[in-house]
């Protein structure tokens, strides 16, 4: 495997970590969306979520309620959002952040507005193809 810059996070645990387990390590995000983004990272290297051990992607999520309710808190807002990404990076990370905008984690955000809104006939048939095979795989 090529070096990845969150399994050296997570053997080093940098000045910017706020938390740390034995599984995860919590730190900022040094392009934050906003003052208190943070990510989740694990210790064990995982390309993509859907590769975690079920009880890891729980610990995840439960750590990531905790960040978001001091957050609440310390930023003064109502809202924070949680996302399991890995675009960047081939190696899991939640990031939790702060919601001072409604748009802050939405696609029109990142898409500059310019994301296209679909039918609600085309959702549907996004749906009904994802059930297709989930129920398929439960036999």
């Amino acid at each position: 495997m090529d070096a990845c810059p969150f399994c050296e996070i997570a053997r080093n645990t940098p000045p910017s970590t706020a938390w740390a387990t034995d599984a995860l390590v919590v730190f900022a995000d040094h392009r934050p969306i906003r003052p208190g983004h943070v990510q989740i990272v694990t210790r064990d290297h995982y390309a993509v979520f859907d590769e975690l051990p079920p009880a890891l992607a729980a610990e995840i999520v439960m750590l990531g309620q905790r960040i978001a309710r001091v957050q609440k808190r310390l930023y003064g807002v109502r809202r924070v959002g949680f996302a399991f990404t890995g675009n960047e990076v081939a190696h899991v990370h939640a990031h939790v952040v702060p919601l001072h905008a409604a748009d802050d984690i939405t696609s029109a955000r990142f898409t500059d507005g310019t994301a296209v809104l679909v039918s609600e006939e085309r959702q549907a048939q996004t749906a009904r193809a994802l059930q297709q095979v989930l129920e398929a795989e439960d036999g």
